[in-house]
């Protein structure tokens, strides 16, 4: 069991490694068909179907039947993160201090932030001003960062925005995905098939144990079965299965 544990989770980080650096910019082109798809609509232009919107329709329909993968598996911007908690989490272990662990009831309350980040978003889109708010886009500032262009004397917001995110990834596992990432907020809105989706067989647990929630970046609880709510929030990370 501990070997296949191991390998899960080494194979899950080599499928992130390959995508952070062969394929990083599938958020920001996806995310850039959501604010053209808006600008469009506000200034009563059609809606062509440019590479933007193209990859915006293939990771939601792939969202909808496989569920949030992507976010597991592929995000650029995710994989970092998962990466700075690894690090801090290491450092803990080499000092013996217990790392940060967020309440689950302020995870929840704060997971409504990145609905609100997306509805601004869209309405700045809607009402032609989203130009204003250029230079304040941490995700621009990682995908100029990682194609080597180092042209950021205009971000300066959003360099600072990173850095922030970047501390609070290392303090709180998915820190940006659950709290402020904008796709995720449309990935989470996304009817989803539950073919792929994980369940809890409840006979098969021991009784008040729940460390497959306790596993779970977004500290949801596994559906029960095939008829439950698919949860929107799920990163299909697959850490629940690790702990089981």
């Amino acid at each position: 069991k501990k070997q296949m544990t191991q390998i899960h989770k080494w194979l899950r980080a080599l499928i992130q490694l390959l995508y952070f650096l062969f394929l990083p910019s599938a958020f920001t082109t996806a995310f850039s068909g959501v604010k053209y798809t808006f600008t469009q609509i506000g200034d009563g232009n059609a809606i062509e179907l440019t590479s933007f919107v193209s990859a915006l329709i293939v990771l939601c329909a792939f969202t909808f039947v496989f569920g949030r993968f992507f976010c597991g598996f592929a995000c650029a911007f995710g994989a970092m993160g998962d990466a700075v908690r690894a690090l801090y989490v290491w450092i803990c272990k080499k000092l013996k201090k217990k790392p940060l662990t967020l309440s689950a009831k302020f995870g929840a309350a704060a997971s409504m932030v990145k609905y609100v980040i997306l509805a601004v978003i869209v309405l700045m889109c809607f009402g032609g001003i989203y130009s204003y708010a250029r230079g304040t886009s941490p995700w621009d500032v990682f995908s100029m960062i990682h194609a080597g262009n180092f042209r950021l004397s205009a971000y300066k917001i959003g360099i600072a925005v990173l850095i922030l995110l970047m501390i609070g990834m290392a303090f709180i596992e998915r820190f940006f995905c659950r709290f402020f990432c904008p796709m995720g907020a449309i990935f989470s809105l996304l009817p989803i098939l539950p073919f792929f989706s994980l369940e809890r067989k409840r006979e098969s647990c021991i009784k008040g144990c729940s460390k497959c929630t306790r596993s779970c970046p977004a500290k949801i609880e596994l559906r029960e079965a095939k008829t439950s709510i698919v949860q929107g929030e799920c990163f299909q990370c697959q850490k629940c299965i690790d702990g089981c």
